[in-house]
């Protein structure tokens, strides 16, 4: 088996650039989904009668929280009847909430739509991986993963521009309406282009029993089960500051108007960090490379809440440490994707739902509290992100035993 899924993966079954182009793509709709929502976070409130500013956070949550659950069971779907037809109908049930989102009369009822949203686009991040690691692994997965989140990283720096865009011309409910034919024209090439990937021999009998072996041998494993955590805690202060950054724009800086700037900035970079890695992880490997990422962040992080306490922050200084830090993140997390993947060939569908269930339940309570936490500045904001990059660099450690930046 292990040796069958070596020879497997080592090619893509469409040309390369559009396997890159459609994995990217359908990433991109859990971005879509959260990141379009910002600029209308006060409008959404208004219409539905949300008087706490931090509650609207929960519109993103909501989302985030519904992402994680539903992963569990995306996963072990697709090992046993396949990536098409579980892809397919997350698509299909993707498209049904965000028009039910659109119709919502009450907070409630917005936040039950944004949930089933998240249930729905889990699918299509867990299946993605798992075709992935149907095609690629190792240092040629991550390869495969940076190119993916190079292209992925549009859907942040165009998500907000699209929500204020929308708000200029039409109510707040037309962004889901938009969320929903852009799900179908991804289903539609989804349906045309992308085969089955997953091998005949691969195929698991959906049973309790094996389901729970299948996620003793992911949490069991040292690298799945390390490198899942410290995304997950690295993934917290990516969602604090998903969470904060539209009454960061408003309350701290005075200029809401900017948010699509300072993702452009942050989203921008990262892309390039990305990319940066698919051309170079080949030759430094992964440990090498993602160790190095995590160290700057916290360094970073440490900067940025020292001048945030000293009270010396400008919107220019907040934009260029945000995007240096999210670089480095960009960089850290793609290869620990890949690496907490990496012995997970056989389970491929079930490990990328478990890892993406932790990793993103993680992220998204970690990144509630921190937002939560918004307190007029970007205090609460950094000093998060400089306590789960410290976790996370301790949990690496552990991994390697010590071990780190090894050219491996």
């Amino acid at each position: 088996m292990d040796q069958m899924t070596r020879v497997a993966a080592d090619r893509a079954p469409l040309p390369f650039t559009e396997f890159v182009a459609l994995c990217a793509a359908l990433m991109a709709l859990t971005a879509l989904g959260i990141d379009s929502m910002l600029p209308a976070l006060p409008a959404i409130a208004e219409a539905l009668g949300v008087t706490v500013a931090n509650d609207r956070q929960y519109v993103i949550t909501a989302f985030l929280v519904g992402f994680a659950i539903a992963q569990l069971a995306h996963g072990p779907l697709s090992d046993r009847f396949g990536r098409r037809p579980v892809l397919i109908g997350a698509l299909l049930f993707a498209v049904a909430a965000n028009l039910a989102a659109a119709a919502a009369e009450s907070f409630a009822l917005l936040l039950a739509a944004r949930f089933a949203g998240g249930m729905a686009v889990a699918g299509a991040r867990v299946v993605t991986v798992a075709m992935v690691r149907d095609c690629f692994s190792g240092r040629a997965m991550a390869r495969v993963m940076s190119l993916v989140f190079m292209v992925f990283m549009a859907a942040p720096v165009l998500a907000p521009s699209f929500g204020q865009l929308v708000l200029l011309v039409a109510p707040w409910r037309w962004i889901f309406i938009g969320i929903a034919i852009v799900s179908a024209a991804v289903l539609v090439w989804f349906m045309l282009r992308m085969p089955e990937t997953l091998a005949p021999e691969d195929q698991h009998p959906f049973r309790f029993a094996r389901l729970a072996q299948g996620y003793r041998t992911v949490l069991g494993d040292r690298c799945s089960a390390g490198y899942t955590l410290a995304a997950a805690l690295l993934s917290g202060g990516l969602f604090g500051f998903i969470n904060s950054i539209q009454q960061i724009m408003e309350v701290v800086f005075g200029r809401p108007e900017l948010l699509s700037v300072i993702f452009i900035c942050v989203a921008g970079l990262m892309a390039v960090a990305n990319y940066s890695n698919s051309r170079i992880v080949m030759r430094f490997g992964m440990r090498l490379l993602s160790h190095s990422a995590l160290a700057a962040l916290i360094v970073i992080a440490a900067v940025h809440l020292i001048v945030a306490l000293a009270g010396v922050e400008s919107l220019v200084v907040f934009a260029v440490l945000q995007a240096m830090m999210m670089a480095c993140f960009g960089l850290a997390t793609s290869n620990f994707s890949a690496m907490a993947m990496s012995n997970m060939g056989h389970i491929a569908g079930t490990a990328s739902s478990v890892q993406g269930f932790v990793s993103t339940l993680g992220g998204a309570l970690i990144g509630a509290g921190i937002g939560q936490a918004f307190d007029g500045s970007t205090v609460p904001l950094y000093a998060g992100f400089l306590i789960c990059g410290l976790i996370a660099l301790a949990i690496v450690a552990v991994v390697e035993r010590g071990r780190l930046f090894r050219a491996s």
